[in-house]
């Protein structure tokens, strides 16, 4: 674990470490799931873990730590879009050495080929935020997934039967936007879906050496305009969590060493 340090190069108090998570030393595993809703995060935690411990309730963003056939791994909540996600990501990796990351979220279709209640693994991520813009000083940075998670999460998506499609996603800085004609120009550029996290969190993850996947579920279509019921929710989302523990706690995913 990293530890943070004053002016004169003394240690702080390891309270001060994360402002935002506030976890103590050792509790937070190598490799974090990512879901956005906090209470998703608990959901994920009490149904799927082994002895779960809640690490954090700052902001109610919740996380927990437990096992997983007999691997660690921890859950943590992260707010909805870039901004928020690049919060815990960053706190995460930098201070507490999460080493793997897999954000496990919803999505909207942009294609018709891919339908409601689909799973959509994410190779890449392009996005309307200016956040990397700034980052590279107008370069166009290209996001990208782990290449080792993403071939183990379709790998075990196939021995599961639960098809999945994989591409390039959109992650937008807006729900609400006026420009729909944007969303319809990427899906006729093969782009699956939007959400709102996936471009920030693949940056981060390469900035420091991390690995990075997103899975996500097809709440609704953008194209056809149908939603998921409730209770299609829950089951589709169980699928999607079971590839992702899978993927985690797979021989092929492995633990990166820590930096």
């Amino acid at each position: 674990m990293q530890v943070c340090c004053d002016a004169a190069g003394a240690p702080l108090p390891s309270a001060l470490v994360s402002i935002h998570i506030a976890a103590g030393p050792g509790e937070i595993a190598d490799t974090v799931l990512l879901p956005g809703d906090p209470l998703r995060a608990e959901w994920m935690a009490q149904t799927y873990l082994d002895d779960p411990v809640c690490y954090s309730r700052t902001r109610n963003m919740l996380g927990f730590t437990g096992t997983y056939r007999d691997h660690r791994l921890s859950v943590q909540g992260t707010g909805m879009g870039q901004a928020s996600l690049g919060i815990y990501v960053h706190e995460l990796i930098t201070e507490y050495g999460a080493r793997t990351l897999i954000r496990v979220g919803s999505c909207g279709a942009l294609t018709a080929k891919v339908a409601v209640r689909d799973l959509v693994v994410a190779m890449s991520a392009c996005t309307d935020s200016s956040m990397n813009r700034l980052r590279f000083e107008h370069i166009d940075f290209a996001p990208t997934a782990d290449f080792g998670l993403l071939r183990t999460c379709v790998d075990e998506a196939e021995r599961a039967g639960t098809p999945v499609h994989v591409g390039p996603i959109a992650s937008w800085d807006s729900f609400y936007t006026d420009r729909p004609e944007l969303r319809r120009r990427l899906g006729d550029y093969g782009v699956l879906a939007v959400e709102m996290e996936t471009a920030a969190l693949y940056t981060l993850a390469a900035k420091h050496g991390a690995r990075a996947l997103t899975i996500c579920t097809v709440s609704d279509s953008l194209v056809t305009g149908d939603q998921m019921s409730a209770e299609e929710r829950e089951r589709t989302l169980s699928a999607m969590a079971e590839i992702a523990l899978a993927t985690a706690t797979s021989r092929d995913s492995g633990p990166l060493p820590r930096s």
